[in-house]
């Protein structure tokens, strides 16, 4: 068993040394890939694509792009690539796909062809769960990443990869992107020669009801919000919400004190019909939410801090990058073992931002940590799985399913890296007395002399070396005893040390009322254990149950839906009144349906309704209300 086993190791590594060096000598010959993407039937949720790669005689290996920046996973949607036909001097030409990487196909140039001509189909007809391969079409309305709709030559180093782009938009469309564009004729726009990274991290968005709002009015670099929405009426985005954005973009630079974009794009496509996620590029990022985001007060409060996370994301993450997700091209696997800098570093920053510009209000900010912080500290599974290992298991849990992920755990190194962050931040004030915070961290290791995109990798030492050289500590000890602890605690250093405590009450913050309005649940989390789904689809489903809790005890599991309360037919309203009617000693029954069962459960809770909230630590210096103080000038 043992020699089989060193056999297919064996065979497995012949086959990838092959491939590399197929590519090495590969049919590929240097000189701009053309690229024509007919984005037409967009509509119908289907991009048609057509490619001239110049070329040699000889085997030549082409892949799709699998590994995708920013979504730290090997999840390009290789299997929506549909009548994938190659040709050559007119000829038809056979292809094969490699047997153990499958993103990857072969075929053979013959003698006298200079170039072969490649077309498929990319259905973009997937689900809404997800990210950039999920939903990104809607009749009125498409986000075109372009990772989806290309091959390259095998093992080439994107960075020495030119692609010349153009792309066809549906009659009347209008678009934004970060791409430079060289002219637009006859309904086709053509973008200017640029690297494949560049053009892979140059996302589009388009739509019928489009809108452009100046983030920088006679500024430069310039700076956009550009918006596609189901409805006209979606992009009725408040002037002093404008204002506001406006002060974020001033609030970033104030903060790095340089720019690594020749100019920035917010592509904000607006649909209750796409993923809903926020996804980083160097100039631009892709943000989706709901419809009415800018009408409806709850999702806006909702969605508060996408911008402002993937704003950040530009400066950590695209700029400065962890050596392991800084690969050569997009078959390369990638290391998340450093996602809690490249994300939880974001997400704090990101939380900073949003309050600095006045996207969230002061209460809204606490009341975000507050929440963040009992999710982590109610969460039994910090207890076998460490900070680290979230990120290193990144790549699996992204799609891991609702169902005990307080148990699972699954990207935590988002909030739990905010709640890190801001202890650092926090400690480094008090090392300093006041005299040297995080945003000096920023400005070292993000700032730089600016100028156009590129890639900065970095390791751990490289932190902990700019760290010390702002206030001298053990900062190797103080990130691995958080990366690899197991308490039961979450870590709320920043926020107790900051001049706050977390503490539990029976009335749920508004920022929580927004959460749950917007997101459509029920969250007794900090008291019977419970998630529960309250929107159209789905009313009444479990989506969690924590462990240990008392609705768990009393053997209720994610996935059943909620039938009745005390032996009435559920409801929101009789849900909850049954729960604050616990702590007058009231008896707490459930009745759920699993499949074709059903079962009553009793719980023995006696502590009605429990929701977090910050209060003031008495006699402490706030320092939390000092970070989030705004540090650049007001903007009109």
């Amino acid at each position: 068993m043992r020699r089989l086993t060193r056999f297919a190791r064996w065979l497995t590594m012949s086959s990838s040394l092959l491939l590399a060096a197929g590519a090495a000598s590969a049919g590929f010959a240097p000189g701009p890939i053309a690229l024509a993407v007919d984005a037409r039937d967009a509509p119908s949720k289907i991009f048609h694509v057509r490619m001239s790669i110049p070329v040699s005689p000889g085997q030549l290996p082409l892949s799709y792009p699998k590994w995708i920046p920013g979504e730290h996973a090997p999840n390009g949607p290789l299997t929506d690539v549909a009548g994938l036909r190659i040709s050559g001097a007119g000829k038809s030409l056979a292809w094969e796909r490699d047997l153990v990487d499958m993103y990857t196909i072969r075929c053979t140039v013959p003698e006298a062809v200079k170039s072969v001509e490649v077309s498929f189909d990319f259905l973009a007809a997937a689900g809404p769960r997800g990210y950039s391969s999920a939903a990104s079409c809607t009749p009125e309305l498409m986000v075109l990443s372009w990772n989806q709709v290309l091959l390259y030559p095998a093992g080439q180093p994107s960075d020495k990869l030119t692609y010349q782009a153009s792309l066809q938009l549906p009659s009347a469309w209008k678009y934004g992107t970060a791409l430079p564009v060289q002219g637009e004729s006859a309904g086709s726009i053509r973008f200017a020669p640029t690297s494949l990274t560049m053009l892979v991290d140059s996302p589009v968005l388009a739509g019928m009801n489009f809108r452009r709002v100046d983030l920088a009015p006679g500024a430069t670099p310039h700076q956009y919000l550009d918006m596609a929405c189901d409805s006209k009426i979606g992009l009725a985005m408040p002037d002093d919400q404008v204002t506001k954005y406006r002060q974020l973009m001033a609030e970033a630079y104030a903060l790095f004190g340089a720019r690594h974009f020749r100019e920035y794009h917010f592509l904000l496509s607006l649909s209750d019909h796409v993923a809903h996620f926020g996804l980083e590029h160097h100039e631009s990022s892709d943000d989706r939410s709901w419809e009415r985001m800018w009408l409806d007060e709850d999702k806006r409060i909702a969605a508060s801090n996408l911008l402002a996370h993937e704003l950040a994301h530009s400066w950590n993450g695209k700029y400065r990058r962890p050596a392991g997700l800084a690969t050569p091209n997009y078959q390369e696997p990638m290391k998340g073992n450093l996602l809690w800098v490249y994300e939880g570093l974001t997400q704090y920053i990101g939380f900073v931002l949003a309050n600095r510009s006045g996207v969230r209000t002061p209460q809204q900010t606490r009341d975000a940590l507050a929440l963040a912080a009992a999710e982590l500290d109610n969460r039994p599974g910090r207890t076998w799985r460490p900070l680290l290992d979230t990120a290193v298991e990144a790549q699996l849990l992204y799609d891991a399913p609702p169902e005990w992920a307080s148990w699972r755990r699954g990207t935590d190194f988002y909030n739990e890296g905010l709640l890190l962050w801001l202890e650092a931040d926090v400690t480094i004030r008090q090392l300093t007395r006041g005299k040297h915070s995080l945003d000096d961290f920023c400005k070292e290791f993000h700032g730089g002399p600016g100028g156009p995109p590129k890639v900065v990798p970095y390791g751990f030492e490289d932190l902990v070396s700019t760290l010390n050289g702002i206030a001298p500590h053990d900062w190797r000890g103080f990130f691995e005893a958080r990366l690899h602890s197991l308490s039961p605690r979450a870590p709320l250093g920043g926020i107790e040390h900051g001049g706050w405590r977390v503490a539990y009450t029976d009335s749920m913050s508004p920022y929580m009322k927004s959460i749950a309005k917007a997101r459509e649940n029920i969250d007794l989390r900090f008291s019977l254990g419970l998630l529960v789904a309250d929107g159209k689809e789905g009313q009444g489903l479990i989506q969690d149950v924590i462990p240990g809790s008392p609705a768990a005890k009393a053997g209720v599991a994610p996935g059943v839906t909620l039938v009745a309360v005390n032996g009435r037919r559920w409801s929101k309203e009789e849900l909850l009144d049954a729960v604050r009617a616990t702590k007058g000693g009231e008896p707490l029954e459930l009745l759920v349906d699993n499949g074709e069962f059903y079962r009553t459960s009793k719980l023995q809770y006696r502590g009605g309704q429990r929701y977090p909230h910050l209060v003031r630590a008495a006699g402490a210096p706030d320092l939390l209300s000092e970070i989030l103080a705004s540090h650049a000038p007001p903007v009109k």
